[in-house]
């Protein structure tokens, strides 16, 4: 029999971040829990910030009967020894007149079938939802009262109703599940529930929106209606939008202002004091920031005045500390000499050290790349300045971006803001900014590599792996060609000495993840041809991954394989014309030197090699490679040898996999 079932965890507020890092676990972990208790069904997942409700239209009041067979010792054996037959039949919980034999194979065993009635569903429910609660993992969690568990917040009521029966029983976390919940928090008396339908009309009336689509929805309804109202243009941040979904039970957008004075900051300084503070929504009108901000209420009145007026007050606040930090700033000046009292880390000196070491390495990418050196210098050296601000020392995200708009007051090279606003990102709106963020990054990572601290599993607190993926992003981005090898030869004198292949090695790996929609043995085949020039590895894995998605591949790639395998651990010279004897191994040899020769790209070049398949099939079937005439032998090794050398300044053939 099936019937509805309501599952409600009451809580405290949730905080948005913690709880939406583990939402896409939270349905996977209770179906698994129904699975385990032979439950299944389907079911909805829905929540507010005081309540996590799991929803089942048609749920099983018992699980289903099974029939258990169970086998035990042979009977020659327990036929000898009643103790293992009396074992046998406790063990199962039947009397001895009920144990039997049966055959399997040749042999007759102990033997039992018996049917396991399923268990009633409202008794395993209690454990479930222990067992539910117990699986969430938020991080961080908390106790209250003197029940020894933990969870996100504390858990105020528990509500457990199978059609029109209260599930009691006391929960793990000491609270008493009951037959009642709690509307909006406005709303105070509790609200008795008789039967599982009645639960979503209450909570309507109740002014709780429990559908996080229906929140969504009403969100960007209303604030399209304030924009079409006041002609503005509300900026909708995704992650910002999520969090004020999971935050409110009864949504409302309301417009509000702050003084126009505060314009004079940066805007990046108003959005954060509104996103990071607040979660207000930015506003813009004809593509400019306005001294208008949205703000998510989740009170339930007739009268919004006052929350709108309190949340101005709060944002005043906000804005008139940036604006002090601001003038402060621009007081002080912007100078880089404090930067030499900041230690950046053990061993690797202060933060003035680590841009003296990232002003040689742009140097040198400067002299590469054909761009102002002493500008560039200029750059690198003020790219830290802004961390002596007090404005970054109170909105730490805002590091670069500050600097940036620093820069510019203090009438510095507009190509040097641009540069130290872009050093942290993965990519640049010109070469010269590319260069100082390229400085930046191989700077960390040799710095940090020089003293050991290299990431480990999943852990990368210094943020390395994001490091190395900007760098390749950079380079792709402005086409700079960097043999990674010869360049960090170059810079390595500025570290401690340790293993600069580390580096190299960490910097590639991080392809594979860059290209996803990539064959992983085609992106292992082109590192294997030994090239650390960035552009020339993505020139060739874009041509082999073309090449490796033709409809012919698979049979071109059996012959070439094959060229590959045989020459393996082979020593490779050049090809003595004069041993050429047989026609097959000279047309061979013929049409692999002309289509050589050719200066074509890499998807030109793989094709032409790989049109040498009628060739090299003709030189498998007719000629002999291992005869007892040694010169002739490696002649014919060397031969093929040569073609496998050919692809594999491109990519190495055996290391493809289909």
């Amino acid at each position: 029999m099936l019937k509805p079932l309501l599952i409600e965890i009451g809580v405290e507020e949730l905080p948005a971040i913690p709880f939406l890092k583990e939402l896409p676990n939270i349905e996977k972990k209770w179906n698994n829990i129904l699975e385990q208790n032979s439950l299944e069904c389907e079911f909805n997942f829905y929540y507010t910030p005081r309540r996590l409700v799991l929803w089942h239209r048609e749920f099983p009041t018992k699980q289903q009967d099974k029939i258990k067979e169970v086998w035990g010792a042979p009977k020659a054996i327990a036929g000898k020894n009643p103790k293992a037959v009396e074992g046998f039949a406790k063990k199962n919980d039947i009397s001895l007149d009920e144990v039997t034999y049966k055959t399997k194979g040749n042999q007759e065993f102990l033997y039992i079938k018996k049917e396991i009635k399923g268990k009633v569903s409202k008794n395993l429910l209690p454990k479930m939802v222990d067992e539910f609660l117990d699986s969430l993992n938020f991080g961080k969690t908390m106790r209250w009262g003197a029940n020894p568990k933990e969870f996100i917040r504390p858990i105020r009521w528990i509500n457990v109703i199978l059609k029109d029966e209260p599930i009691l029983f006391t929960s793990s976390y000491g609270v008493n599940s009951a037959d009642f919940t709690f509307g909006h928090r406005n709303y105070k008396d509790p609200i008795f529930i008789d039967f599982v339908g009645t639960y979503f009309c209450e909570l309507d009336k109740n002014g709780v929106v429990l559908y996080q689509d229906e929140r969504r929805k009403k969100i960007l309804n209303e604030i399209k209606k304030i924009e079409q109202n006041n002609n503005l243009k509300v900026e909708i941040d995704e992650e910002l939008l999520e969090e004020v979904v999971t935050i409110t039970e009864y949504p409302t957008p309301l417009l509000g202002s702050f003084e126009e004075k505060f314009l004079e900051l940066p805007p990046e300084v108003i959005i954060t004091s509104m996103k990071e503070h607040q979660r207000y929504f930015p506003v813009y009108k004809d593509n400019k920031l306005t001294n208008n901000f949205i703000v998510v209420s989740n009170s339930k009145t007739d009268d919004y005045s006052q929350v709108v007026s309190g949340n101005e007050r709060v944002l005043r606040a906000r804005l008139s500390d940036g604006l002090f930090f601001w003038e402060n700033d621009l007081k002080n000046g912007f100078n880089i000499e404090g930067l030499k009292n900041i230690t950046y880390m053990d061993k690797l000196g202060t933060v003035y050290d680590k841009e003296l070491r990232e002003a040689k390495i742009a140097e040198i990418l400067a002299d590469k790349f054909k761009e102002d050196k002493e500008l560039i210098n200029r750059a690198v050296m003020l790219s830290k300045a802004d961390l002596l601000s007090e404005m970054v020392f109170e909105f730490t995200e805002l590091q670069g971006i500050m600097g940036y708009y620093y820069a510019l007051k203090f009438r510095k090279d507009e190509k040097v803001a641009i540069a130290i606003k872009e050093q942290y990102t993965n990519s640049a709106t010109n070469k010269f900014s590319a260069i100082v963020s390229l400085a930046v990054k191989f700077d960390t990572l040799m710095s940090l590599f020089s003293i050991g601290n290299l990431p480990k599993g999943n852990r990368d607190p210094f943020g390395l792996r994001r490091a190395a993926i900007a760098i390749i992003n950079l380079i792709k981005e402005h086409n700079l060609s960097l043999n990674l090898k010869e360049f960090i030869e170059e810079i390595k004198g500025n570290y401690e000495k340790f293993n600069t292949n580390l580096v190299i090695e960490f910097i590639l790996e991080r392809l594979f993840q860059l290209y996803k929609d990539v064959n992983p043995s085609v992106i292992k085949a082109v590192l294997a041809s030994g090239d650390t020039d960035l552009i020339e590895i993505d020139k060739k894995i874009k041509a082999l991954n073309e090449i490796v998605n033709s409809d012919d591949f698979s049979e071109v790639f059996t012959t070439f394989k094959r060229v590959a395998n045989i020459v393996k651990d082979e020593k490779i010279g050049d090809v003595d014309e004069s041993l050429l004897v047989e026609n097959a191994e000279k047309e061979l040899y013929q049409a692999f030197k002309e289509k050589n020769s050719l200066e074509l790209d890499y998807l030109e070049k793989m094709d032409v090699l790989f049109s040498l398949k009628p060739e090299i099939d003709n030189f498998f079937d007719n000629v002999m490679v291992n005869v007892d005439d040694e010169k002739l032998k490696q002649n014919r090794i060397n031969l093929i040898g040569n073609i496998y050398k050919a692809f594999s300044n491109i990519a190495d053939i055996k290391e493809i996999s289909i």
